[in-house]
């Protein structure tokens, strides 16, 4: 997760001076997701690409599936100004390790996302839930990452499409036992009425006949 400092300086101060706006919390430049867009310059039409290798943040994914904390993800990233801020797009390609919703069996799998998201300066009227906004000259790409991995996880994922799951009596993996079954239990309620069924449906013993005689 991006770390925060807190801090004010320099333009920021005039900034918050005129809106009257709160000192808000700074990124801190040392996070691997946080971005410095210093070579851009606020130039409209100016471009930079990079590609970084981080360690993935804690809770990437959904809780059946997700990327584990510190594994390897591979950002490829394209940085334009523009005349609003800073757009950036690119892709993330990681390993999801999950556990398939049928059978249980552990899941590993590749996983590339696009990404995609425009970084507003700081001196912009946008609302938060328009745009992102830089931090200075910082931008944070944890969110833009997380909400594209998040989306394109399975919400019950599976090791493969035809996996028969597991039996509902003793939970045998049915791929591994594909004629695994079980006798036809009998419903307690109705075992009693089946003895005495099973009873009326035996032959009378014939020398107890002649006995009668």
């Amino acid at each position: 997760m991006a770390e925060w400092l807190p801090s004010c300086e320099g333009s920021d101060l005039l900034f918050l001076a005129e809106t009257g706006k709160s000192c808000a919390m700074r990124l801190d430049p040392r996070s691997p997701l946080v971005i410095n867009t210093h070579e851009l310059g606020r130039r409209p039409g100016s471009m930079r690409t990079q590609k970084l290798t981080v360690p993935a943040p804690t809770e990437l994914g959904i809780e059946v599936i997700g990327v584990p904390a510190g594994s390897s993800v591979e950002v490829e990233l394209r940085l334009e100004a523009v005349m609003e801020g800073v757009l950036a797009s690119g892709s993330a390609g990681a390993m999801v390790v999950g556990e398939c919703a049928r059978c249980l069996e552990r899941i590993e799998d590749d996983l590339e996302v696009s990404l995609q998201e425009l970084y507003v300066y700081p001196e912009s009227d946008a609302e938060e839930d328009e745009a992102s906004r830089l931090d200075g000259e910082l931008l944070d790409l944890e969110p833009v990452l997380r909400d594209a991995v998040v989306l394109a996880l399975p919400f019950r994922p599976v090791c493969r499409p035809d996996c028969p799951g597991l039996c509902a009596q003793c939970g045998a993996r049915l791929a591994e036992e594909p004629h695994h079954t079980h006798e036809e239990s009998i419903d307690p309620r109705w075992a009693t009425l089946s003895s005495l069924t099973l009873n009326d449906a035996e032959p009378a013993d014939p020398s107890a006949s002649r006995d009668e005689e």
